[in-house]
C-alpha cells in the first residue's frame, strides 16, 4: 500500500501584488508531524502567484520524501484547489506555467486535493508570514530560524485588502469550468465515487439519557433498544443490496451494531482505530447539567474552540479530526469505487461531514445525529466529496 502524505500550503502578498512569500509544509497523516518545511520570499507578486509557488514547494518537499506516496494536498485557496482540480479554467498568464509545473512534479492519479478553512492550515501561513518578514529584513528564510508551531496570536499572511482582491479574483475565475468538462452541470467522467454509508450505533443505557459516552468511559453494550435497531438497520440495508464492505469503530456498541448488520449482508466486520469516540476525559458518563455545574470554564472553553479538549486529558475534536481524516484515507486507499458500510460514534460522523462540506468545526455543535441513524457521503477521483444524506432513521419507524 502506497505511503500517504500530507502538504498544506499557502502564499501571501503585502499589496498584491506586493512583497509575497509562501510557505508549504508535508506532515505524516499518522502522527500531525512535520516531515519537512519550504518557504520563500519571492519579492512583488500577486497572492495566487504565492499560492501556486507554496503549492509547488511543497509538492517537491513531499516528493523528495517519497515519489511513490499518495498525495493529499490541503489549502485555503478556492482558486488553485478547483483549477488543480480542473473544475475550474486556468486563464491567468502567470497562473498557467505554474499549474502546469505542479502537475509535473507527481503523475495527476498520485495527487488529491482538499479545499480546508484558513484556521486549518496555520502552520504553511506561518510560514508564508515567516518568509516575508526575512524578505522584508533583506534576508531569505531559512529552516533553522523557522518559528513554525501554531500560533493563533501570529499576524495574518494577508491584509483585508489583499483578501478581498483575492476572493474577487476568485470569484471571477469560477464561472468558466475547464475545457475538458461536459457542457452545463456536467463535469469530467471521474469514475464510480468510494461511498460511505455512515451508521451511528444503535442506542446503549447511557443514549437517552444524553451522557458522555466516549473512548474513556466503560465501553457499554447495546441496550435491548439498540439492538432492535442494529437489526432494522440490517434489514434496511440489506434490502438496499449496496453494501460491499463494512468497517467499525472497536468500540462495542459499534462492533455489536456492525455485527448484527453484517450479519444480515454475508460479510465480515473490519475494525479501524481511527473510527473510535471522542474522549470526553472527566466528563465521560455526565450529562451537559451536570458538566456545567462541576467543570464551567472548561465547558466554556471547550464549546468555544476545537482545540480545547474537556477536563481530565480529554482529546480536542481538532485531535479526533486528524485521526479521523487518516482514518478515512486508509479506507479510500483500501476502496476505491465502493460502498462500505461504516459503523461509528456521533463525533467522527459529524467530522466526516463536516470536513466533506468544507464547514468550519463548530458546525459540530449543528448537527443532529440519531441513534442508528444514517448518514452518506460519496468521495470523487479528484479528492472532492459530496454529502449524500444526513440522519436518516425512516428505517426504524
Amino acid at each position: 500500500m502506497p505511503r500517504t502524505l500530507i502538504v498544506e500550503a499557502d502564499g501571501g502578498s503585502r499589496g498584491n501584488p506586493g512583497p509575497a512569500g509562501y510557505g508549504a509544509v508535508v506532515l505524516d497523516p499518522e502522527t500531525g508531524e512535520a516531515l519537512a518545511e519550504a518557504a520563500e520570499f519571492l519579492g512583488t507578486a500577486t497572492n495566487n502567484v504565492a499560492e501556486y509557488k507554496g503549492l509547488v514547494a511543497g509538492l517537491r518537499a513531499a516528493r523528495a520524501l517519497d515519489p511513490e506516496a499518495r498525495i493529499q494536498v490541503r489549502m485555503d485557496s478556492k482558486l488553485v484547489v478547483e483549477q488543480m482540480s480542473g473544475r475550474w479554467q486556468i486563464k491567468h498568464p502567470d497562473m498557467k506555467p505554474l499549474a502546469a509545473e505542479a502537475r509535473a512534479v507527481f503523475p495527476p492519479e498520485q495527487v488529491s486535493y482538499e479545499w480546508i478553512p484558513r484556521a486549518q492550515n496555520k502552520h504553511a501561513d506561518r510560514l508564508a508570514n515567516e518568509a516575508m518578514d526575512a524578505g522584508r529584513d533583506g534576508k531569505q528564510w531559512e529552516p533553522r530560524n523557522s518559528r513554525a508551531a501554531l500560533d493563533t496570536a501570529a499576524a495574518p499572511a494577508r491584509s483585508a485588502a489583499a483578501r478581498a482582491a483575492d476572493e474577487a479574483a476568485e470569484a471571477a475565475e469560477a464561472p468558466e469550468v475547464a475545457e475538458a468538462s461536459a457542457p452545463g452541470w456536467g463535469a469530467p467522467d471521474l469514475g464510480a465515487p468510494a461511498t460511505f454509508v455512515l451508521l451511528r450505533h444503535g442506542e446503549t443505557a447511557l443514549t437517552p439519557q444524553k451522557r458522555f459516552s466516549g473512548s474513556g468511559g466503560t465501553d457499554p453494550e447495546l441496550s435491548p433498544a439498540g439492538r432492535r435497531q442494529a437489526e432494522a438497520a440490517g434489514a434496511a440495508l440489506a434490502a438496499r443490496g449496496t453494501i460491499q464492505a463494512v468497517v467499525s469503530s472497536p468500540l462495542r456498541r459499534c462492533r455489536e451494531t456492525a455485527e448484527a448488520v453484517a450479519a444480515r449482508l454475508g460479510l465480515e466486520v473490519r475494525l479501524e482505530e481511527g473510527l473510535r469516540e471522542t474522549d470526553f476525559g472527566a466528563w465521560e458518563g455526565l450529562t451537559f447539567a451536570e458538566v456545567r455545574e462541576r467543570f464551567p470554564d472548561d465547558l466554556d472553553a471547550w464549546l468555544a474552540s476545537a482545540a480545547v479538549a474537556p477536563t481530565g486529558g480529554g482529546e480536542s475534536f481538532e485531535a479526533v479530526a486528524r485521526r479521523v481524516a487518516v482514518a478515512r484515507d486508509k479506507l479510500l486507499a483500501r476502496h476505491t469505487g465502493r460502498t462500505v458500510l461504516v459503523v461509528t460514534h456521533v463525533t467522527p460522523i459529524k467530522t466526516l461531514v463536516r470536513l466533506a462540506l468544507g464547514a468550519p468545526p463548530e458546525s459540530l455543535f449543528r448537527m443532529e445525529l440519531s441513534a442508528a441513524s444514517l448518514s452518506a457521503v460519496a468521495y470523487y477521483a479528484d479528492g472532492n466529496a459530496s454529502l449524500r444524506l444526513l440522519n436518516d432513521t425512516s428505517h426504524l419507524r
